[in-house]
């Protein structure tokens, strides 16, 4: 088995985005981010894998049951970027975008940013 530290960025957003759509939130924390990643969004900075628990949770309370929906994935060098979309039981978002710093087969840094709507919400 290969050293989890010796990943390619591209191995780590491929497990990242997998993760996630399967919403194994705690699993993806551990494996594939730095246990002092730093996260930005508009909602604040978030910290370490404690932020990132946070954060889950945030995003299953307001896409509950979400299935997403990744619109673009780049990978250069250490840097990833997602544009993504997802549909939740009750609302749904069309802007989402991340960009994520990767190194040593964990990601280090990330920006998050979306917007929330309420299904039957204009566009």
């Amino acid at each position: 088995m290969t050293d989890p530290s010796e990943r390619s960025p591209q191995e780590v957003f491929d497990e990242h985005l997998r993760l996630s759509q399967e919403h194994e939130f705690e699993q993806d924390i551990g494996r594939n981010f730095a246990e002092d990643c730093v996260v930005l969004t508009d909602r604040g900075v978030f910290r370490g894998h404690d932020g990132l628990k946070e954060l889950a949770a945030m995003l299953e309370d307001e896409l509950p049951g979400a299935r997403y929906e990744y619109r673009t994935r780049l990978v250069e060098g250490h840097m990833a970027f997602l544009g993504w979309a997802a549909h939740g039981e009750t609302a749904r978002v069309e802007d989402g975008a991340d960009s994520f710093w990767i190194e040593g087969g964990k990601v280090v840094a990330q920006t998050i940013h979306y917007t929330v709507k309420a299904d039957g919400a204009a566009p």
